[in-house]
C-alpha cells in the first residue's frame, strides 16, 4: 500500500444527500484518513477543487509571510492576500 505517483481517474456518484466517496486510490495517494478535515474550494469557471485543509493552510501561512508570489508569481499579493484570509476564516477551529 504506498502512494502512487501515476495520475488518477474515475468517476464517483452523488448519494442523496449530496455525498461522495474518496475512492481508495486517491485517499491513499494523499493519505487522506477517516475524520480529517478537508477544505473544499469552488469557482463557477475554474470547477471544484478538494485539498487537506492542513495544505491549505501551509499555503496561507506561506502568503501571510511573504512568499505568496514565490507559490503563484502570476497572481497580484491583493488576491493572494484575499485568498490567505479567505483560508484562514474558513479553517479557524478545525481540526486536523
Amino acid at each position: 500500500m504506498g502512494k502512487s505517483k501515476e495520475p488518477y481517474m474515475g468517476t464517483v456518484k452523488v448519494g442523496p444527500k449530496g455525498q461522495i466517496v474518496i475512492p481508495k486510490e486517491v485517499r491513499e495517494m494523499f493519505d487522506i484518513e477517516p475524520g480529517q478535515t478537508l477544505l473544499l474550494m469552488a469557482h463557477p469557471k475554474k470547477g471544484i477543487a478538494i485539498e487537506r485543509q492542513s495544505v491549505m493552510q501551509g499555503i496561507a501561512s506561506a502568503i501571510f509571510s511573504g512568499k505568496g508570489q514565490e507559490i503563484y508569481p502570476n497572481e497580484p499579493q491583493e488576491n493572494l492576500d484575499v485568498f490567505a484570509r479567505n483560508i484562514k476564516k474558513t479553517t479557524e477551529g478545525d481540526e486536523k
